[in-house]
């Protein structure tokens, strides 16, 4: 089983998208009252408050330039591209991990303290930052954190990797591209042409020939009925 394959198990399983999917919190209340009905329109479901916080958000930085290059080549060492989809900084990750750790201020400090300890481990081993050596040597360095069995016990660095790995796995697999590799097709309507016969027959019931010709042909599957149209 392949890197992408693995991760895609795991968010089918639901381990990964439970801790960092809690978004968007806010201390306001909503101004809609129990029983309202809001008319459906763009940002349909978001309160006035939500999509003023998220605007906010949107215009705020939180990671440097060197800080998103950073996460940028952690993304695609944990979801690179290949054959079936593409890699993480193309599903927009890093922009969206940008946004989470803006959204979600607990993902602040460990997330910029694991970026500053990774630059330090890199320039401790191959007297360059992260973003500056190969990524032979990028690899190793994941590789150490990845697998921590031989790694220092007391070293930041498995937590750290945890951590981005979550949220890079979260980022992509709800984007587009991510929804695309899982086939996740949602709320998708599709075609039902009633009780197969021998459930049925099991239970001695049977349909209506005229109803039968009339509500299920497949011909006419994408019309919507008129019942109006039909007298038992």
């Amino acid at each position: 089983m392949d890197r992408r394959e693995s991760l895609r198990t795991l968010v089918m399983g639901g381990m990964a998208s439970g801790l960092f999917l809690t978004s968007c919190v806010s201390d306001k209340k909503s101004p809609v009252e129990e029983g309202d009905v809001l008319e459906e329109r763009e940002n349909y479901g978001r309160t006035p408050e939500e999509i003023e916080r998220d605007e906010e958000l949107m215009s705020e930085t939180f990671f440097t330039k060197e800080e998103m290059a950073m996460i940028a080549s952690l993304a695609d060492i944990i979801i690179p591209e290949d054959e079936e989809s593409v890699s993480a900084t193309e599903a927009g990750v890093p922009e969206f991990i940008e946004f989470i750790v803006k959204d979600i201020p607990e993902h602040q400090l460990p997330m910029r303290g694991g970026l500053m300890w990774l630059n330090r481990e890199s320039s401790k081993q191959f007297d360059r930052s992260f973003v500056e050596v190969s990524k032979e040597n990028q690899l190793k360095i994941i590789d150490q954190i990845a697998y921590p069995q031989d790694f220092e016990k007391t070293s930041p660095g498995p937590t750290f990797f945890r951590r981005i790995k979550n949220l890079v796995v979260t980022g992509y697999f709800t984007s587009e591209p991510g929804f695309k590799y899982l086939d996740y097709r949602g709320n998708t309507p599709n075609v039902w042409d009633g009780v197969p016969e021998h459930v049925l027959k099991k239970h001695g019931m049977q349909y209506d020939e005229d109803l039968l010709k009339h509500a299920m042909d497949p011909s006419t599957r994408n019309e919507v009925m008129n019942w109006d149209d039909y007298q038992v």
